[in-house]
């Protein structure tokens, strides 16, 4: 059996799996069902200062799509509103119990830096294992100046994330947030602060519906609604770009990352890991389905793990990043052509109409004995392969390369780039 151990910043767990700073990580009751179903390790819900958070109702939206439920989640909760004493309390008692796994505490408080000095020292004496700076939230606290309000500044992150390492002993994360233009910049400034491992991505901001019966956004409040933060599976593409692009970037290379965002399976989790991602942490799908799916995330990454020789996480922790690049540096002489699986297409005619209407009109609509038939016209086909995205049977259209001689050649090696043209010159 693969070794599942987690080793990031410090920060031990027996598996990779964390349960996310979210509501199913609010109490001491969640925290204990989660250890019992398995989960790696915990990043408590932010906690503020006692200056009274209240809620309101409702606060949760969902976007559904082709059946699929919860595919988008959007919320507009804000950090925890039980106590801050209370809190605490129970992060000790959890941690004693359960002391093989990683207690991480998420925390915000206004940018004066005596606030942080004051919170990380009780904190400290929870003896949790590392503090997680919650700079991603987009609603409700940013307004407030916390938040996503300094996770957009990159001169506040260092300086915050500066100061909470000059005043505590615990492993600093930085939790970045997605509503930046690049997030290279935010990620710099961390590790310039001294942070010890970035979280990310928090969610997105957006509008999840309009209820277009009272013409308010959802959730409603009162017949009005706001802007909140988005997760859940549609933003797992945004999530595994920003995790790979602090992973190849060199000012951040080696800095531990904590991935996040759309994370339901084992396949998930090993693709973040891929990407650089020490740790994976999880909200949705667990709010979604429940505690219990960290079981087949277990299983299915030890069992992955087993079939491709991989001993430990660090066997192909960030193995996909050598392989990700720039467009310039594309082959563009790589050449690829569609083949249809006759005994498994169902004559559904989607390929060609997406290719004829939308793309290149390289699928033939043929009859053959009375019966519908789609044959690739390799001489128009370009390669970009949108008629195996449409097509409802698995493994019915595949890519196949095409054996051109061409040698390996990009866009700034390429004569007809206007560049290499002036350089000529």
């Amino acid at each position: 059996m693969a070794d599942l151990r987690c080793d990031i910043a410090g920060v031990k767990s027996p598996n990779p799996f964390w349960l996310a700073s979210a509501p199913p990580t609010d109490k001491e009751y969640n925290v204990v069902r989660a250890f019992k179903a398995g989960w790696g390790g915990v990043v408590w819900k932010t906690l503020g200062e006692d200056p009274p958070i209240v809620n309101v109702s409702s606060r949760y939206g969902a976007m559904s799509y082709n059946g699929t439920r919860m595919a988008g989640f959007n919320n507009i909760e804000l950090i925890t509103d039980r106590p801050l004493d209370v809190n605490l309390q129970e992060i000790k008692q959890v941690k004693r119990d359960w002391p093989d796994r990683a207690m991480v505490v998420s925390l915000m408080v206004p940018c004066e830096e005596e606030n942080w000095r004051n919170i990380l020292k009780r904190v400290e004496e929870t003896e949790a294992d590392a503090v997680e700076l919650n700079f991603g939230c987009p609603h409700g606290m940013s307004e407030r100046g916390m938040g996503s309000a300094v996770g957009q500044v990159p001169e506040y992150i260092e300086m915050v994330t500066r100061w909470c390492k000059t005043h505590t002993r615990m492993p600093v994360f930085v939790k970045l947030t997605p509503n930046v233009t690049n997030v290279l910049s935010p990620a710099r400034a961390a590790k310039a602060g001294g942070a010890d491992a970035v979280s990310l991505i928090n969610t997105i901001n957006s509008i999840m519906s309009v209820d277009l019966d009272i013409m308010a956004p959802t959730p409603t409040v009162g017949g009005k609604g706001s802007h909140g933060g988005y997760c859940g599976p549609a933003v797992k593409p945004i999530a595994m770009h920003m995790v790979a692009e602090i992973a190849r970037d060199k000012e951040t290379a080696g800095l531990p990352i904590s991935g996040i965002g759309g994370i339901g399976n084992w396949r998930d989790a090993a693709e973040f890991m891929s990407l650089g991602a020490g740790s994976v942490q999880v909200c949705t799908a667990a709010m979604h389905k429940g505690f219990k799916i960290v079981e087949d995330m277990i299983d299915g990454l030890a069992y992955w793990m087993d079939e491709k020789g991989h001993q430990t996480l660090d066997d192909f922790r960030g193995a996909a990043v050598p392989n990700v690049t720039d467009w310039q540096y594309l082959d563009l002489n790589f050449e690829t052509v569609a083949r249809i699986d006759q005994d498994l297409c169902i004559q559904c005619g989607l390929c060609h109409i997406a290719c004829e209407d939308t793309s290149h009109q390289a699928i033939a609509a043929q009859r053959d004995n009375g019966a519908r038939r789609y044959e690739v016209i390799d001489a128009e086909c370009v390669g970009c392969n949108l008629c195996q995205h449409v097509c409802p049977v698995e493994g019915c259209i595949s890519m196949v390369e095409v054996e051109n001689g061409k040698e390996y050649m990009n866009w700034t090696q390429d004569p007809r780039n206007p560049m290499n043209q002036k350089a000529a010159e």
